[in-house]
């Protein structure tokens, strides 16, 4: 498995090409990582590594963690995620991770967390029709209907589409297109639209 990079989705904006043609794009920052540490097939039944990024004060960490990073000498992290690898030899304890790899990288997965909308009617949520709007419908034009019969099968199947909780959920989005990539600013220009509120962190795999 590849290297999975974390990033914050800045927004979105144009770029245009070079025949004129305007392309909507979703600017993503990189973040700096650093390998902290090391899974392993022998100690835990697989091999990984561990990355953390964005360095925060000690006072915002707890004890356990504020040790873990200074027995390895390391700048302290807010985050720490495992990334699953084929292989770990070619990676060491302190290494600050280079975005070589994205060089020529034409489509990336990218997985956010959906905006969460809250509670949502059966339209919203399942894109229903709703009941007709006129003819007899009084109050109702938005309710999703019958949800079951009376006596068979005498109960609601689990998983039935009614309204409920949207969003807040996560999506994985796969094969879009890299635009362009500014190695200097670390902004990955990726095209259409990724999950996600402005400044809300995605994974990008490619």
């Amino acid at each position: 498995m590849s290297l999975t990079l974390v990033g914050k989705k800045l927004g979105m904006t144009r770029l245009f090409e070079d025949n004129g043609i305007s392309r909507a794009v979703t600017v993503i920052s990189l973040f700096d990582m650093t390998v902290c540490g090391f899974r392993t097939v022998e100690k835990n039944g697989y091999n990984a590594i561990l990355i953390g990024y964005e360095e925060v004060e000690e006072k915002k960490l707890k004890k356990p963690q504020i040790g873990f990073f200074k027995k390895n000498s390391l700048p302290l992290f807010k985050n720490l995620f495992e990334v699953r690898m084929d292989s770990i030899a070619d990676f060491q304890l302190g290494q600050v991770v280079t975005f070589d790899m994205l060089d020529g990288v034409k489509k990336v997965n990218v997985v956010g967390t959906s905006i969460g909308k809250g509670f949502a009617g059966a339209m919203k949520r399942h894109n229903f029709g709703g009941l007709r709007a006129s003819h007899g419908v009084s109050v109702s034009h938005r309710s999703h209907g019958s949800i079951g019969a009376c006596q068979d099968p005498g109960k609601v199947f689990k998983n039935k589409k009614m309204a409920g909780h949207l969003g807040d959920e996560q999506v994985t989005i796969m094969n879009i297109s890299v635009v362009r990539f500014d190695k200097e600013r670390k902004l990955l220009f990726i095209a259409g639209s990724v999950p996600g509120a402005k400044q809300s962190k995605v994974k990008i795999q490619y």
